[in-house]
């Protein structure tokens, strides 16, 4: 098998350990709060065992310290949004929102990560407004909040992602992704006392307890679903071009809704015309990378720490 075959299997295997992300999440009976502290604390200290990550921790420079941290709440912020939202609806839900994240870039990214501003993603995000209604009209109004605090997660998605572009050249990527992660399960822990009064649907015990069956899928989730897939793509990104890699990561969400329809029966819960709305989402996502040309891509790996997974430039 060429190389180049086998970056795409390695790529499409990724996507689909992503896409497991949401059916893990609903999966573990812990409320997000706690899944995602355990989370971010399970690959910190997977990270702490790499020499790497504590040579190019020292190598940043104390300047920018204070910048990853910042980044590391708006992941932190984004990884509870995204668990809330699979909690108050469903994964498909989470999903779909998470899908948000490619046109809501296209429109902050230009001026977040200081490049030239493109008409043509502005029409691609416009495009994906349709389906945004046809989701809220085809959902039942028990889940209309998990659809919010989706639509939530995808913006910080779109913010902490063009923020990381902005600065991934200046440190090693892994030590970014170790110093962010550590920075954001401080962050939660400050901010728990404070969720009952600030967002009372998120507000949990930071410190519940897995059981034996959610320590093994918060561990599932921690390694199979992060710092793995995080390692293989950035071995297939040396053999294959950031359009070809964006195009596989797009199927993220249609993997994690046909995963929630084949593992929890989804199916059920969900109209047609929540499924013709994901279609339409997805359809615009699909044309950001088929429209905008082929863009290179600095430390793509940087980007293990969003759910959506944009190679974005």
């Amino acid at each position: 098998m060429s190389p180049a075959a086998k970056a795409q299997w390695q790529i499409h295997f990724c996507v689909l350990l992503w896409g497991f992300t949401a059916i893990l999440g609903k999966m573990i009976t812990l409320e997000a709060l706690p899944i995602v502290w355990w989370r971010m604390l399970i690959v910190v200290v997977a990270l702490a065992l790499v020499p790497k990550m504590w040579r190019g921790l020292r190598a940043i420079p104390t300047r920018l310290l204070g910048a990853y941290a910042g980044i590391g709440v708006l992941v932190a912020l984004h990884w509870l949004t995204f668990y809330g939202s699979i909690k108050l609806a469903n994964a498909s839900v989470g999903a779909t929102c998470i899908a948000l994240a490619t046109p809501m870039t296209a429109l902050l990214e230009p001026w977040l990560a200081r490049r030239r501003f493109s008409w043509r993603e502005l029409v691609i995000g416009i495009a994906a407004l349709p389906g945004v209604a046809l989701v809220v009209g085809g959902l039942p109004g028990s889940m209309r909040l998990g659809l919010l605090v989706g639509t939530v997660s995808a913006l910080l998605v779109a913010i902490f992602g063009s923020l990381n572009k902005r600065l991934v050249e200046h440190a090693d990527a892994m030590a970014v992704t170790a110093l962010e992660l550590g920075a954001g399960a401080l962050t939660l822990a400050l901010i728990a006392p404070a969720l009952p009064w600030l967002f009372p649907p998120l507000a949990a015990d930071i410190l519940a307890i897995p059981g034996p069956r959610d320590c093994a899928l918060l561990l599932a989730l921690g390694l199979a679903c992060t710092l793995l897939p995080f390692t293989l793509s950035l071995v297939a990104l040396r053999h294959m071009s950031a359009f070809a890699a964006q195009l596989a990561t797009n199927l993220e969400p249609v993997y994690a809704i046909i995963l929630a329809a084949l593992l929890l029966g989804e199916q059920r819960e969900l109209t047609l015309t929540f499924y013709a709305g994901a279609g339409t989402i997805l359809l615009a996502v699909f044309l950001h990378p088929l429209l905008g040309g082929k863009r290179t891509v600095a430390h793509a790996e940087i980007l293990g720490t969003s759910e959506a997974k944009q190679l974005v430039d």
